[in-house]
């Protein structure tokens, strides 16, 4: 690919592609989709979360998920902020912020733990999925049982 337009269009449709598959993350966790969830991940990939565990593989990670998760699903949001992509052909690292907001017993909102993703991306079978994804958190939770992304 030589044509530099070419070029330019191919890394904005990657870096869409890779924004969306941010926000499918979040969105795939809030709702408890698990399996979609760990669609999200490549073949090898694997996800680190610190004390909530670690898991290699899709089956694997869904697995992780729906042990530490499934009875808590609904109880908070995750949001997905400031992205930072780094290309590199079929390959990518980046970094997400990640707020959860959890629905306290009076049902308001609060603010429950702050952190990032730092990500190692790679494109399997024309799509970006993360082949290592490591959580880390900034400002750890107050409220309740800790919510590890």
């Amino acid at each position: 690919m030589s044509d530099p337009i070419e070029q330019r269009l191919r890394r904005l449709e990657d870096l869409q592609e890779i924004h969306q598959l941010f926000i499918d993350y979040g969105s795939a966790l809030d709702a408890g989709d698990f399996a979609r969830y760990a669609s999200l991940f490549a073949r090898d990939g694997e996800i680190l979360l610190g004390p909530m565990g670690r898991a290699a593989g899709p089956v694997a990670i869904e697995e992780l998920m729906r042990r530490t998760l499934e009875g808590r699903v609904g109880e908070s949001l995750h949001i997905i902020s400031s992205p930072q992509v780094t290309l590199d052909g079929d390959r990518a690292t980046s970094q997400v912020m990640w707020t959860v907001v959890h629905r306290g017993k009076d049902g308001h909102p609060r603010l429950t733990m702050i952190g990032r993703h730092h990500d190692e991306l790679v494109r399997e079978d024309g799509h970006w999925r993360f082949h290592k994804r490591r959580g880390t958190v900034d400002i750890p939770s107050t409220y309740g049982t800790p919510n590890l992304d």
